[in-house]
């Protein structure tokens, strides 16, 4: 695969984080639409009704969800770390991995991320953060004690070209963005389930209240499997991008493609469910029949065997 370079990589993922932004506000306001199409379906002027109504709402969803971004984009770093046990990785601690680490940046030009290690002993590295401050690279016990120094180094070189192409920012506001649904669906779901268990058989207003909350509920789905699939259709290109940049920062392809091979023979972090962290990580395999569709990296094999032929 022919590698495009940092600059236009980052020109197509600053395009592509536009594209992403725009797009969630249209599924948004399409589903707050097509919300208030239902209620008012019964009313011979439906489209009128519905679209008055939506355009009332608008605001109160939009200062919502401006509120939940804002919050959840400053603190997603502590977010992942939390979710992951990672755990600052003094110099004292691993020279070895600072060392290589620094090297990288200082002959890339780059400024030094934070690096944490999560104490496990599978196989696996993520990038985070959204800017200077928060940049981190995240290692895996088993994957510092595991490889050799120029299987490591290809796996550091691997994450600092996703901070480099500005993948994690890319990352961060696809996953606040499904996050937003996921809420949705949950809050709704939850609240008709607990309302259907306190409602009386003949209470009619308990009774549409319960049908508003299913339909927030059903809604929130569609909106969270939309907005996934928008994320997923951008994001496996991002895998095959930092591999050929790291390639090209270690001028030894062949050393990220040994280490892709011991990565996916134990890759699963232990204690650690969340999807959208997972992807995150340098390898994650999608489970479940349509794990094609909802995959968030290419095959490993593919990787490697492009690796292989560079």
């Amino acid at each position: 695969m022919k590698y495009l370079g940092i600059q236009t990589q980052q020109r197509r993922n600053n395009f592509k984080s536009m594209l992403l932004l725009l797009m969630f506000p249209a599924l948004l306001i399409g589903l707050v639409y097509l919300f208030f199409v239902i209620i008012h379906w019964q009313d011979p002027q439906n489209q009128i009704s519905a679209g008055q109504a939506t355009l009332e709402a608008l605001p109160f969803v939009i200062i919502a969800t401006t509120i939940w971004f804002i919050i959840a984009y400053f603190i997603n770093t502590a977010m992942i770390r939390n979710a992951t046990h990672a755990v600052p990785l003094e110099r004292r601690d691993n020279k070895r991995v600072y060392n290589l680490v620094e090297n990288l940046c200082m002959a890339n030009g780059m400024d030094m991320p934070k690096v944490n290690v999560i104490e496990d002993n599978s196989l696996n590295a993520f990038a985070s953060g959204i800017s200077k401050n928060t940049y981190t690279v995240t290692l895996t016990r088993g994957i510092i004690n595991k490889l050799d120094d120029q299987e490591l180094e290809g796996v550091i070189a691997h994450e600092l070209m996703h901070i480099k192409n500005r993948d994690v920012r890319l990352l961060v506001v696809s996953i606040i963005f499904v996050g937003i649904f996921t809420m949705i669906a949950q809050m709704a779901t939850r609240m008709a389930f607990f309302g259907s268990m306190g409602r009386s058989n003949n209470n009619k207003n308990g009774a549409g209240a319960l049908i508003m909350l299913l339909i927030v509920a059903v809604l929130g789905v569609l909106g969270y499997t939309f907005s996934l699939l928008i994320r997923l259709a951008i994001s496996r290109k991002r895998e095959y991008m930092a591999d050929a940049g790291a390639a090209q920062m270690t001028k030894n392809p062949l050393a990220l493609a040994s280490a892709l091979r011991k990565i996916s023979r134990n890759s699963v972090i232990e204690g650690i469910q969340r999807e959208d962290i997972a992807q995150l990580y340098i390898e994650h395999k999608a489970q479940g029949p349509f794990s094609g569709l909802f995959a968030t990296h290419p095959p490993i094999e593919k990787r490697i065997a492009v690796l292989e032929q560079f």
